[in-house]
């Protein structure tokens, strides 16, 4: 597998009230992960609960069942004008039929027109993931990206075997979008295509045309770009290249600009983040708008396996399209010390939260775009603290009592930010930086 150069802002997550010792058992494909810590997240690290859920990959689990079975696809046009229907990551147990969305860092409602993707000073941004699984279909999102250097604003697909399909802005550049794909994990950046859009500051609408042979891009209606699966095939794994396995929508704010991080990725992204820039908004943090997200499924690809109509299973570690099935199986965790092979039952005298076992719960990474080594920021679900992260409810944009932010509009109007900011140049398209961030927001 190719990896990139560029390394990852790594830090600890220390919530409150949590004194365990947490386990840093890793897992790879020639070494999966322990009994004891049978899920691996996408980074590698090993750990129960939530790592069990959303991107557990079984590539590297302990075993297939480790991980729980997929949400089949769930069509329809999802207004993002509330948290009613979003969760946070350590509250969010698996049961697909209660919420679409769950959530790390600190998304915001603004008014009842919208939802922010927050980054405040010195934090790792946020992130929405859909608890369902798309195999196929179509994806639009009405979003606004943020601005500003160092600050980038992603939508991918992502599924738990690392097969990913991107769109990522880079504040610096607001009149590109850079367009990109992966198969399992494997770096490629002359797959990295710049697409033009005017002012990405702006509302736009944003497509995923993902299917068996073809997946395409398109920007407001316009196809911007088309990849053929034939046009992808791999001599030396002896197979395509190509997205193939049921994947996650994924929306995010990241700051690829930290000073922290390797300076590949800051030179990717323009430059260090500037914590005081003018395009900060009034509630002291960078914000990117997202309007709506519809989700058009389509059907299975020909010859799929058809035991069950409410999940993807995977059927064997090689995780091609040939190895998932659709089943009736459905696992949702008793609490987040349960696993797909013991998910356990919802205790009726504690939280999940007063665990006594020591293995991770949480991932702690924020997902974006393109892939790197992982993060070892993953951290138990505390005892009730949300650690800054919003856990749904309808919080309003701007400052905690819903004061108006100063430049933001609505959907219908034009943008969150204002001007390109003096001096910066385009970052060019041969690189694609990764995203990852730390689950640890600062509690405001």
């Amino acid at each position: 597998m190719v990896r990139p150069s560029f390394t990852t802002a790594l830090a600890v997550a220390a919530l409150a009230g949590s004194a365990l010792a947490q386990s840093n058992a890793k897992g790879t494909r020639d070494k999966p992960c322990p009994a004891d810590s049978p899920c691996c997240g996408l980074y590698g690290d090993c750990g129960i609960g939530a790592f069990c859920l959303g991107g557990c990959d079984i590539t590297m689990s302990h075993s297939i069942k480790s991980c729980v079975p997929n949400p089949i696809c769930k069509s329809g046009d999802y207004k993002m004008n509330s948290l009613d229907d979003v969760q946070d990551i350590s509250k969010y147990l698996g049961d697909n039929s209660k919420i679409n969305w769950q959530s790390q860092g600190k998304p915001l409602k603004y008014k009842d027109e919208n939802l922010l993707l927050t980054m405040y000073e010195d934090s790792d941004g946020s992130l929405l993931a859909s608890t369902f699984y798309v195999w196929y279909g179509k994806i639009c999102a009405r979003m606004t990206s943020s601005q500003g250097k160092g600050v980038v604003t992603a939508f991918i697909m992502m599924s738990d075997v690392k097969d990913e399909i991107d769109f990522e802005w880079i504040g610096a550049d607001i009149s590109t979008v850079q367009s990109n794909y992966y198969s399992q994990g494997a770096i490629d950046y002359t797959k990295t295509k710049n697409l033009t859009v005017d002012d990405s500051t702006k509302w736009h609408d944003y497509c995923i045309d993902w299917k068996p042979e073809e997946l395409k891009w398109s920007v407001d209606g316009k196809e911007v770009r088309t990849v053929k699966k034939s046009d992808t095939w791999n001599s030396t794994d002896n197979r395509f290249a190509y997205p193939q396995t049921p994947a996650r929508v994924m929306i995010s704010l990241w700051p690829a600009g930290k000073k922290t991080n390797a300076k590949g990725t800051i030179d990717w992204a323009g430059g260090e983040i500037d914590w005081h820039s003018k395009y900060m908004l009034s509630g002291g943090y960078y914000a990117a708008g997202i309007s709506s997200v519809s989700v058009q499924c389509y059907d299975p690809p020909a010859g799929a396996k058809k035991n069950g109509d409410k999940s993807y299973k995977y059927t064997d570690k090689a995780a091609t399209n040939n190895t998932i099935e659709l089943s009736n199986d459905i696992v949702v965790l008793g609490s987040l010390d349960g696993s797909g092979e013991n998910p356990g039952e919802a205790s009726k005298t504690q939280s999940s939260s007063q665990s006594t076992k020591t293995a991770l719960q949480v991932p702690g990474a924020i997902i974006g775009g393109a892939h790197q080594d992982a993060p070892t920021g993953s951290a138990n679900s505390g005892s009730g603290g949300n650690n800054g992260q919003s856990s749904g409810g309808n919080s309003n944009g701007g400052t905690a009592g819903g004061e108006f932010v100063q430049g933001l509009n609505s959907p219908a109007s034009n943008s969150f930010g204002v001007s390109v900011e003096p001096g910066l140049g385009k970052v060019g398209g041969s690189a694609l930086a990764i995203v990852v961030a730390i689950l640890g927001l600062i509690a405001l």
